[in-house]
C-alpha cells in the first residue's frame, strides 16, 4: 500500500483497536503493533502514536519499548501509559493517585495557541482511565492542558515534535478526540488522507493480480459481509478463475442455503452449494460441551471442504475473509500468551495437509471499513448491513446437544424474530440479534390443556465491534407480537423471555 502510515505502539490497552479506528476513520492508514515488536521498517512511517496499558510505570512489570529511532525523529502522541511512560523515565515524576481516574472530566485549562488543541476549548469533556498521576513534567516539558483534578493532563517536548496526554481520545466520550487526532496528524505530523475504501480496492485489485497471476483460487463463502467482499476483490482481479464454496452445515438460518446461492448467482460469482448437513448434525450428535461443538463443526468443515476443493483441477490458493481484528487479537501485545475465550476459526488454522498458499485481501481493514469497501463497488445494501452471525451457526445458539428438530424448532423462532425486526424497521437499528434455544421445558397452558415445552431466549444487542455491547430496549408492543407469534406458530415452544444482559459482563452469544 503506497500510502503514509502510522505506527500505533500497543502496550495492552482495551483501547488500542479504537485508536486504529478513529485514525482510520480520518482517511488515514496505520497499523497496530506490540510494543516490543517494533517493524523494521519504522523508518517508513510517518508518526507514531503509544497507547494505553493495564500496567503502571512505577512497577517492577512496566513495559520498555525501545524508542531510540522514533523519539525526536518522528512525530509521537503518547496516550496514558505512553504519556507516564516519557515522564517517570525522562525526568519528571509519575506517583499513585490520591483517588482513582476514571471516566469523565472536563479540560479546566487549555493552552489556547498551540496547534495541537486547534478548536478544542476549555470545558471540553475528556475521558480519564488510569490510576497513576503525572506529578511532574519530564524534561523539556511544557504544559498544554489540565482538568480539576489531573493538572499535568497534556503536555509536549520542547524541541521535539513529541506530544503526550493522559487521557483517551480514542473513545466516544471524548467529545474533541477526533479533533486532536486530527490535529496531531494531519496538522502536525503533515500526514496526508489517502487512505479511502476506493483506493483500497484499487490498489488490493492490482495486488491481488500481481501475487496471484493466472493461478486458481478457492474460498469458502459463509453468506456473510466479510467472506463476500473478499469474493468481490478476487472475482475483480482473477475473474473467473476463483471458485467459491458454500457449504450448508444444516446450523444455517431458515431457507438461508437456497437464498445466499441466489444472492451470490446475481453477483456474478463462480459459486457451488453444498449441502452437507446430515454430516455436521452425525458429528455433533451426543455433544453438549460448546467448545467440543465448535471444534467438531471445524473439523467437519474442514474436511467437506477439501474433498470439494480436490475437485477443482490445479488449484493453488486458498483465500479466507480474515479481517484485521482477527490478526491483532491473535498477538499478545505483552508477549505472553493471551487468554482464548474463543479461537479465531481462520487465524492460523490451516491444516497442513491442505497445501494451500493463503491469500486474505481484507486483513488490513476493520468490519466497517470492509462495508465501506463493499459499497464502493456496489454490492448490495442487504447483504453488507447482515448482522454479524457465528461461524458454528446455531450449534452454540442451542444450550445442550444438537438434534435436527431442535434446529428446526430455532430456525422458526429465529425467522419470526429477525422477519419482525425487518418489517418494523429495527433490524438495522440493531448490530446483532438472534435467539437460543434453552435446554429446560416449561409448564405452559394452550387450549385449556397443560403443555411441557421449550423456552427461547430472544437476544438483540447494540455495539460498534463486539468487545462490548448493551442489550437494545425493543418496544413492549414488539415484543408482545414478536413473543405470541412465536408461540402459537411454532410448535414446540411455550415460553418466550428476552436477555437484558450486557457485555461484559455476559457475551454476546450464550455459548
Amino acid at each position: 500500500m503506497q500510502h503514509n502510515k502510522i505506527l500505533i505502539l500497543d502496550f495492552g490497552s482495551q483501547y488500542t483497536q479504537l485508536i486504529a479506528r478513529r485514525v482510520r476513520e480520518l482517511n488515514i492508514y496505520c497499523e497496530i503493533h506490540p510494543y516490543n515488536k517494533i517493524p523494521a521498517d519504522s523508518e517508513s512511517f510517518k508518526a507514531v502514536i503509544l497507547s494505553g496499558s493495564p500496567n503502571s510505570v512505577r512497577g517492577e512489570s512496566a513495559l520498555h519499548p525501545e524508542l531510540d529511532n522514533i523519539r525526536g525523529k518522528k512525530p509521537m502522541l503518547a496516550v496514558c501509559y505512553g504519556a507516564q511512560y516519557l515522564a517517570h523515565f525522562s525526568g519528571g515524576e509519575v506517583a499513585e493517585s490520591n483517588s482513582r481516574e476514571y471516566g469523565r472530566a472536563n479540560l479546566s485549562f487549555v493552552k489556547s495557541d498551540e496547534v495541537f488543541f486547534e478548536n478544542i476549548h476549555k470545558g471540553s469533556q475528556v475521558w480519564m482511565s488510569h490510576s497513576d498521576t503525572i506529578k511532574q513534567l519530564p524534561t523539556n516539558g511544557v504544559l498544554l492542558a489540565s482538568t480539576s483534578d489531573v493538572e499535568n493532563a497534556a503536555f509536549k517536548i520542547e524541541g521535539e515534535l513529541t506530544y503526550a496526554i493522559q487521557f483517551h481520545p480514542e473513545v466516544y466520550h471524548s467529545t474533541d478526540g477526533a479533533q486532536l487526532l486530527k490535529n496531531f496528524l494531519v496538522k502536525i505530523a503533515e500526514v496526508e488522507q489517502d487512505w479511502t475504501p476506493q483506493s483500497f480496492v484499487e490498489e488490493t485489485v492490482d495486488y491481488l493480480k500481481t501475487k496471484i497471476g493466472n493461478d486458481k483460487v478457492v474460498l469458502g463463502l459463509s453468506g456473510g459481509v466479510d467472506s463476500s467482499v473478499a469474493a468481490m476483490l478476487l472475482h475483480k482481479a482473477i475473474g473467473k478463475n476463483l471458485y467459491c464454496i458454500f457449504v450448508n452445515n444444516g446450523l444455517l438460518r431458515k431457507n438461508e442455503f437456497e437464498d445466499v446461492l441466489t444472492q451470490y448467482e446475481g453477483m456474478g460469482l463462480n459459486v457451488k452449494g453444498v449441502d452437507a448437513s446430515a454430516r455436521f448434525l452425525d458429528a455433533l450428535k451426543g455433544l453438549s460441551d460448546p467448545e467440543l461443538k465448535r471444534k467438531a463443526i471445524g473439523r467437519v468443515f474442514i474436511e467437506v471442504f477439501d474433498d470439494e476443493a480436490h475437485e477443482i483441477k490445479e488449484v493453488k490458493w486458498l483465500a479466507q475473509g480474515t479481517i484485521y481484528p482477527d490478526v491483532i487479537e491473535s498477538v499478545s501485545a505483552t508477549g505472553g500468551p493471551s487468554a482464548t475465550i474463543k479461537s479465531h476459526h481462520n487465524v492460523g488454522g490451516l491444516p497442513d495437509f491442505m497445501k494451500l498458499k493463503v491469500v486474505e485481501p481484507l486483513k488490513a481493514l476493520f468490519k466497517d471499513e470492509v462495508r465501506r469497501v463493499g459499497a464502493s463497488m456496489n454490492m448490495d445494501k442487504q447483504l453488507l448491513g447482515r448482522h454479524p452471525f457465528p461461524g458454528p451457526g446455531l450449534a452454540i445458539r442451542i444450550l445442550g446437544d444438537i438434534t435436527a428438530e431442535k434446529v428446526r424448532i430455532l430456525q422458526e423462532v429465529d425467522a419470526v424474530f429477525i422477519n419482525n425486526l425487518r418489517s418494523w424497521n429495527l433490524y438495522d437499528k440493531v448490530w446483532q440479534a438472534g435467539a437460543m434455544l434453552l435446554p429446560v421445558n416449561s409448564v405452559g397452558v394452550m387450549g385449556d390443556e397443560r403443555t411441557y415445552e421449550k423456552c427461547v431466549a430472544l437476544r438483540a444487542v447494540e455495539s460498534t465491534d463486539g468487545m462490548t455491547a448493551d442489550w437494545v430496549n425493543l418496544p413492549y408492543e414488539f415484543l408482545q407480537k414478536t413473543s405470541n407469534e412465536i408461540i402459537n406458530k411454532v410448535k414446540g415452544v411455550n415460553r418466550v423471555v428476552y436477555d437484558i444482559s450486557s457485555k461484559p459482563p455476559a457475551t454476546i452469544e450464550w455459548e
